[in-house]
């Protein structure tokens, strides 16, 4: 009996080794095949379907960005009328763009429909016309590489956002981060490039995980543009503030002394400063990046399919595929990691209400300074203290997830900020006292997005009408234009050996 015990336990083992080892080879196999090459990719190739021939599993993750299901307690994939959400920042930015439009950020995959859509880019109907120029492009599409080595990058950034609109057409994707011919991590763009050279360090020496930061770092930045580049006074030169350091305080003092605005308020009068999404430099601030996480860690985890390991390239939250991301390092239950992410976005998100409505009420009482006879001399003060309270607030909500990547540090800003603009509505309080007025300054409704609009004088009905217009009327043409012009580029097969 204790043979056929042994006998039948031995052809147990044999068979599962012998299933082991046809899987193992079937994996391999598998392997070979998902990854032999079908065309060559020459040159920047900025269409990720043509990519997604030789590297399937990455595309297909890829194509999933184009879904806006996911919503978290502040944050969503899709649609999402901030000025509507929070309306004080119509007033905080009255006189510039996000005054008129500013929505939360979808997928990568929507990149070119969405600033096509947003009111900010104007209504263009004709080359040569619309407030922004070509720079506005830079961090939208694999085509504008393509652009700079065309053209030249100082050219690229001396034209119209409306005469490269059939030029871009194909939203952030594989040429935008990897070398077609080593398939190894790449910067395409040289506003990173230079902004390393402007610190000393050379960018060529990151390591490979440093790598799978730094191809984010391409676009997820503070910058502005540079119209004083000496040998680009034409262009809008893409230029990162890090000479000094990429903390918001050195990014200040920079913009200070470099006398730089990006626009004046039209009730403030102040020079004020926009801050885009530094997301990398509150990044670099936070613990995961001193532990050495990267990025791609978090918001393109790793998985394995038919025997293959590949980077997951759905690139966004990491709170929609907890198990992937963040329990590569945690040990907790996903509901207890959740609301202590949320719990932490809570606390600064109650700060950060609490100082854009301080510094909405700030500009309305500036305005009513400057109507009761304020001197330039008078005002000096107090516009500056206006101008760093937005910045250090605006630069804690532009960077998306900075709550989460930085909590401490976001904090900290939104703190030095509230004290700045709080001194500074001191100061007002006295002046206008000094200039007759000793009653508080009547405000606006600052619950509705559309009656704050109306304060500043926008005239939402007549823009959105003109949108209309360019998105029936141009935006076809450009699309057809540019998609006649890739046509036209043969795709060359790879012969199997």
């Amino acid at each position: 009996m204790k043979n056929w015990i042994l006998f039948l336990a031995t052809a147990v083992i044999v068979f599962l080794l012998a299933y082991l080892a046809v899987n193992i080879l079937d994996r391999k196999s598998e392997a070979r095949f998902a990854y032999q090459p079908k065309v060559e990719i020459e040159g920047i190739e900025p269409r990720d379907s043509v990519w997604g021939l030789n590297f399937p599993r990455q595309y297909q993750s890829y194509m999933k960005t184009k879904d806006t299901t996911f919503h978290s307690m502040f944050n969503t994939s899709g649609h999402k009328d901030m000025l509507r959400a929070e309306p004080e920042m119509v007033i905080l930015w009255a006189g510039y763009g996000f005054s008129k439009d500013y929505n939360s950020p979808k997928g990568h995959n929507h990149a070119i429909s969405d600033i096509n859509e947003t009111l900010r880019t104007g209504a263009p109907m004709n080359a040569g016309e619309g407030p922004m120029p070509s720079t506005c492009w830079t961090c939208k599409s694999p085509d504008v590489p393509r652009l700079m080595k065309e053209m030249s990058v100082t050219e690229y950034y001396s034209q119209k956002f409306s005469d490269l609109g059939a030029e871009v057409i194909n939203p952030i994707g594989c040429a935008d981060c990897h070398n077609p011919e080593t398939m190894k991590l790449t910067v395409t763009r040289p506003a990173l490039i230079e902004a390393y050279e402007a610190m000393g360090k050379d960018i060529n020496e990151a390591s490979h995980q440093e790598m799978r930061s730094l191809v984010c770092a391409q676009c997820h930045v503070e910058y502005y543009f540079d119209k004083k580049k000496p040998g680009a006074e034409n262009a809008n030169y893409l230029t990162f503030p890090w000479r000094d350091g990429m903390d918001v305080e050195s990014a200040e003092v920079y913009y200070d002394e470099a006398g730089f605005s990006d626009w004046t308020h039209p009730l403030s009068k102040t020079p004020m400063l926009k801050a885009q999404h530094p997301d990398y430099e509150i990044y670099k601030m936070g613990v995961h990046s001193k532990r050495g996480v990267s990025c791609a860690d978090c918001h393109m985890p790793y998985q394995s399919e038919g025997g293959q390991k590949f980077t997951n390239h759905n690139i966004g939250s990491p709170l929609s595929n907890v198990e992937n991301s963040c329990f590569v390092c945690h040990r907790e239950k996903v509901d207890d990691l959740i609301t202590d992410v949320y719990e932490r976005q809570r606390k600064v998100k109650e700060g950060t209400s609490k100082l854009q409505r301080q510094i909405a009420m700030a500009h309305i009482e500036a305005a009513k300074a400057w109507e009761l006879g304020a001197t330039q001399d008078q005002m000096s003060t107090i516009q500056q203290g206006i101008r760093h309270a937005q910045w250090r607030w605006d630069y804690s909500v532009a960077s998306h997830g900075a709550a989460f990547h930085a909590p401490l540090e976001t904090s900290r800003i939104v703190t030095s900020a509230t004290g700045i603009i709080q001194e500074t509505r001191i100061e007002l309080a006295r002046l206008l006292a000094d200039l007759g007025h000793n009653k508080p300054v009547e405000m606006p409704d600052f619950t509705s997005k559309d009656a704050l609009q109306a304060y500043i004088g926008f005239d939402i009905e007549k823009n959105l009408a003109a949108k209309e217009d360019f998105l029936e009327q141009v935006v076809p043409k450009w699309l057809k234009e540019g998609k006649a012009r890739e046509a036209k580029k043969e795709i060359k097969t790879v012969s199997i050996k």
